[in-house]
């Protein structure tokens, strides 16, 4: 899940998930090439930056590259280049720290650019640096063509589950399509190998640990590389802490449930306002909000970019816009644009992330790719944010039950997630469904990400986080050990370094000087924090 958003207008992408499977890595020692010379060279190579080109690109960011192999087990057999950017450092640089914003499928480039002034502070002692991690943005990124997340959808509707054997067809042709589109990357694909290139990032980028703060998605990402890399662990912050054993079908329930919530709380406070498009009814604005959903499927609406808008793009573009109360006024208007006016800009933005991908263009049937191996912004796909989403998540996640217990288990998924949430559930199911086809992912993380032997690091995790539910960060603590403390953040929103000033100085202070708070201790809205 994205931790944060930008709203600039942005090329509309399908949004849907799915995934891809994941071999395990080769053996090799934490930290190192495990002297095998064909890995040596990638802890050996150097970053070239210079100043980022493309659309609102920030003055002072600077972009780079580093290579990375595409198969960790057999590095001499093909190779894959990765995106970064950085802010340098004010002063002297005693290192960097690298961000992550979530997802996954999120574009630390282009993260960084949009939100670069919410780190500033951290540029005291560190260059700032992200990437786009390998199947993002220009990093080789995958996709499912045009048509597949909107195919995927139509498989998990309501009328078309009725044929359960005609849905898993469905989605195993979907599956193939993904794997078409995408390439060689979509096999290695996976938070175990991006924990792998960070560890290469880190060593390129001159430092003997790993400095890291991780939104989110970049939490889970965060906890393997501390199990598998567990002495180049330097600070570590987890927010908005991810879940490291859930099945994804227990992950997705959580999440409609959050967003319902979430939805409840956003449509109190847009009641309170006259310029409302919902009138100020709390209750009857849920039902409105649930219509629109319905009318939408049936009757999408054309867009400025040649798709039609379905009721489940509505869908995924409140989810983005309730991830904090900051994008509230906003989701507002966007709202109100398209129940007033027609116009479903606004409402777009949301729903792909906010992240400014031009249009994807093809030479030959072929991507086409930039002179520095990057790929063009042009040509990344406009579905790459959920192509990336749902091949991370399953190529992390090894259930894959056979087709019969699919088959048994649709009407009672199907039940579960409507009731927990009218709007979201059917968007929700649709993301758990789509590894059906794909192989199975890996069990790295469920079955050996836990007691870690690191210096201690800062999981932070929010009461009211509409994505990742506090109990996440509780259970992810004690899987974690004893290195793990809590900062209990007792606002709103998805993640607190952005939206609290109290949590925001305590990840501060510990990033730049070491300094932790008392493991329990609180934040509360924009307070000090407590019992420290």
């Amino acid at each position: 899940m994205l931790a944060k958003l930008s709203t600039r207008p942005s090329i509309r992408r399908c949004a849907a998930t799915g995934a891809v499977g994941l071999a395990l890595l080769g053996t090799v020692l934490p930290g190192t090439s495990g002297g095998d010379p064909d890995l040596d060279r990638f802890y050996r190579q150097k970053v070239t930056w210079s100043a980022c080109e493309g659309t609102d690109m920030p003055k002072d960011l600077q972009c780079g590259k580093i290579t990375v192999p595409l198969d960790y087990a057999h590095p001499g057999k093909g190779t894959l280049e990765l995106a970064l950017a950085r802010y340098r450092a004010s002063g002297d640089a005693r290192g960097s720290v690298v961000l992550n914003f979530g997802g996954p499928g999120g574009s630390g480039v282009m993260g960084l650019a949009s939100s670069g002034k919410d780190f500033m502070d951290l540029t005291d002692g560190y260059d700032v640096v992200s990437f786009d991690p390998r199947g993002v943005g220009r990093s080789a990124p995958v996709s499912c063509g045009a048509e597949a997340a909107s195919r995927a959808l139509e498989a998990t509707d309501g009328e078309d589950m009725s044929d359960p054997q005609q849905t898993l067809g469905q989605l195993r042709e979907v599956a193939a399509e993904c794997a078409e589109h995408s390439g060689p990357v979509l096999a290695h694909i996976g938070t175990v190998n991006v924990a792998h290139d960070m560890d290469v990032m880190r060593q390129v980028l001159g430092d003997r640990k790993l400095n890291y703060l991780g939104f989110s998605y970049g939490t889970r990402l965060g906890a393997v590389y501390a199990a598998r890399f567990p002495e180049k662990v330097g600070r570590l912050v987890l927010d908005g802490v991810d879940t490291l054993t859930e099945p994804l079908a227990e992950q997705g329930l959580a999440a409609a449930r959050g967003q319902q919530q979430a939805l409840g709380n956003f449509l109190t406070w847009c009641t309170h306002d006259i310029a409302c498009p919902f009138g100020q009814d709390p209750r009857d604005a849920r039902d409105q909000v649930v219509d629109l959903v319905r009318s939408l499927d049936e009757n999408p609406v054309p867009s400025d970019f040649g798709f039609e808008f379905t009721g489940q793009d509505l869908a995924g573009a409140l989810g983005q816009g309730l991830y904090s109360r900051e994008l509230w006024p906003s989701l507002q208007r966007a709202l109100a644009q398209l129940l007033e006016d027609g116009d479903t800009r606004g409402v777009e933005a949301f729903a792909t992330g906010g992240v400014n991908l031009p249009v994807w263009r093809t030479a030959g049937g072929a991507r086409v790719g930039a002179d520095d191996g990057l790929v063009d912004e042009e040509e990344v796909p406009l579905d790459n944010l959920p192509a990336a989403l749902m091949a991370v998540n399953c190529a992390d996640d090894p259930d894959r039950p056979a087709a019969a217990q699919v088959t048994r288990d649709l009407d009672r998924l199907r039940t579960a997630y409507e009731q927990a949430s009218p709007v979201f559930g059917r968007y929700r199911l649709a993301q758990v469904l789509m590894c059906h086809g794909r192989p199975k992912g890996t069990e790295y993380i469920r079955e050996q990400v836990k007691d870690v032997d690191t210096p201690k690091m800062l999981l932070v995790g929010t009461r009211g986080d509409p994505a990742t539910p506090y109990r996440w960060t509780v259970e992810t603590a004690e899987r974690l050990g004893s290195s793990a403390v809590v900062l209990d953040n007792r606002g709103e929103g998805h993640t607190g370094y952005s939206s609290s000033k109290c949590v925001h100085r305590k990840v501060d202070d510990f990033l730049l000087y070491g300094s932790l708070p008392r493991n329990g201790s609180s934040c509360g809205a924009d307070e000090e924090a407590a019992g420290d």
